[in-house]
């Protein structure tokens, strides 16, 4: 069978873990954000408010539970590797005067990256963003979610701050 150049695929075209023995743990880090874009008469209220709403404070429960995922990330994505995380750090502030930016950076030493632990810190804080604002309105808009960049590994991606 030819090969895609897929790396989750074996030989035989099946899915499979990547095998990372070979590699050597190296510092990696990755960077990625999520927005939230609010309808405006909701992020005024939201401003007005300190980013608080009847459940509590917003940005403030939105880095927890991003934290949370980031350390949950390989019981989520099949094959993803369980990665010690050196650190993780997660802000959410007001890109524009409705949308709300969330960024997720994540270090570890170790054999693979952490790209998909940055971003699903990032798109689980947006969706927590969601759950506590939508009793002000389900026209609040999750997205886009992108990885900003990586250090470590075979090659750097991106901007890095």
């Amino acid at each position: 069978m030819k090969k895609s150049g897929l790396t989750h695929l074996d030989a035989a075209g099946r899915p499979a873990m990547v095998d990372v023995s070979a590699k050597a743990a190296t510092a990696r880090e990755a960077v990625a954000e999520c927005r939230v874009r609010f309808p405006v008469a909701v992020a005024t209220a939201l401003r007005k408010a300190g980013m608080a709403t009847a459940k509590g404070a917003v940005v403030d429960t939105a880095i927890i539970a991003g934290t949370m995922a980031v350390k949950r990330t390989h019981e989520l994505i099949p094959f993803c590797h369980p990665l010690p995380i050196d650190g993780c750090r997660i802000a959410g502030d007001w890109h524009d005067q409705h949308t709300l930016r969330i960024e997720c950076t994540v270090r570890t030493t170790h054999r693979t990256g952490v790209e998909m632990e940055a971003l699903t810190g990032a798109t689980v804080a947006a969706l927590t963003v969601y759950d506590m604002c939508k009793a002000l309105s389900h026209a609040i808009v999750i997205g886009p979610a992108k990885l900003v960049g990586k250090r470590g590994g075979k090659r750097d991606v991106g901007e890095m701050g």
